[in-house]
């Protein structure tokens, strides 16, 4: 766990803004702030193979939940993983720590908007048991926007915060 605005985190979130320039023809304009991603209320993780930054994700939750969200739910964010370490299982390790942690935190639902032009992150969350649900945030009019869910396993340490 390292916070959003740390330089290896900074660097993995930049090149991914950069992969989007290059899917989409433009950054990531929703809002975040790197506040969202600060114990309790989120977390932002970053991935290193030999010393070196090769992954990232966080999640944040919404004290009120914007339309198409549900209190409880996480938000997965910024979740990349550079070219050459790609197929090594980074994506799949870093997206099971969000969702632990996240219910560990007492969420109930983790959320996330992708693109069309993200074939490989799509299958990605639809091999590890999220559903599409109807589009919620910034880009919910695009017609590339697709979002997705899943609910989570509450443990018995987190039990207490999500009942």
């Amino acid at each position: 766990m390292l916070p959003f605005d740390d330089p290896d985190a900074v660097k993995l979130t930049e090149e991914v803004q950069e992969e989007y320039v290059v899917r989409y023809g433009d950054r990531d304009l929703s809002s975040i702030d790197a506040t969202e991603f600060t114990p309790p209320q989120g977390l932002f993780l970053v991935g290193y193979s030999e010393g070196t930054p090769v992954a990232c994700g966080g999640w944040r939750s919404h004290p009120v939940p914007p339309p198409g969200l549900r209190a409880g739910d996480a938000e997965i964010k910024r979740m990349y993983v550079v070219e050459s370490a790609r197929g090594n299982g980074f994506a799949r390790t870093v997206l099971a720590e969000l969702e632990r942690t996240a219910a560990a935190a007492g969420h109930r639902r983790m959320v996330l908007e992708t693109g069309l032009k993200q074939p490989e992150a799509i299958a990605l969350y639809r091999s590890s048991g999220y559903v599409e649900i109807p589009k919620f945030g910034y880009y919910r009019d695009h017609e590339t926007s697709r979002c997705f869910a899943k609910e989570l396993q509450s443990s018995p340490e987190n039990r207490s915060h999500a009942d």
